[in-house]
């Protein structure tokens, strides 16, 4: 089965698998690092990992132009129904489901997640992706370390995407010590380099991955992808 993942730059990303396009955490207008303009996204589904603009981003547009179905935590899926999106799958931390494009499962944060007009965002999450052909994705989102990371290992992780732009999330020191409870095959890095207070040396975490670690690191630029 052909599977891609596409930075998009910042946090978002595109996972086209099994004939499916998803979209994760959609912030393109706006974004200096956008590879792509909003309106010439394409989406079956849409992941959002938590409530904040820059996470957010396009997706009241993109789901109202492509039709495609949002999955979040239930306050935020509450939050694009008024907003005049039409399709909506609500979940919560821990909880799993089959889609199309495989088995979703949320999982926890380290982060916050108010949305952009001051409601409430609920628990922000991550997104543990059981492919269906077996492997399987985590993308942990926005989050600092927290060591239940080790249980998302234990499920086999083929392909890890972990923040290391600090400030926000975890930097590069606490996503080495990630990596190693996590222990995945492969390790992409993101949320980092948008603006000057997450700006990091990719290349310099890189080494530190495959000199400290025993997963591959993949460096992307935005617009670029890993086949899997």
């Amino acid at each position: 089965m052909k599977t891609s993942l596409t930075w998009l730059g910042h946090g978002a990303w595109q996972l086209d698998t099994a004939g499916k396009r998803v979209q994760i955490d959609p912030f393109l207008t706006g974004n200096p690092a956008a590879a792509i303009a909003a309106d010439a996204v394409t989406a079956d589904f849409i992941l959002v990992s938590h409530g904040h603009g820059d996470h957010v981003g396009d997706t009241v547009a993109i789901a109202k132009r492509t039709g495609a179905t949002v999955i979040s935590n239930f306050e935020i899926t509450e939050w694009l129904t008024r907003q005049g999106v039409a399709k909506v799958h609500p979940m919560n931390t821990g909880g799993a489901h089959n889609f199309p494009f495989g088995n979703l499962k949320l999982t926890i944060a380290q982060h916050t997640s108010m949305l952009p007009d001051g409601a409430n965002g609920g628990n922000p999450c991550g997104f543990l992706i059981r492919l269906a052909d077996g492997r399987k994705i985590y993308h942990a989102a926005d989050t600092g370390l927290f060591l239940d990371m080790q249980l998302i290992g234990e499920e086999g992780i083929d392909v890890a995407i972990l923040p290391i732009g600090d400030n926000y999330t975890m930097g590069p020191d606490d996503s080495i010590r990630a990596v190693k409870l996590i222990q995945p095959i492969r390790v992409i890095p993101t949320h980092f380099g948008t603006w000057d207070v997450i700006a990091q040396d990719a290349r310099a975490w890189a080494a530190r991955v495959k000199s400290e670690t025993s997963a591959e690191p993949v460096v992307l630029k935005p617009g670029e992808k890993l086949e899997m």
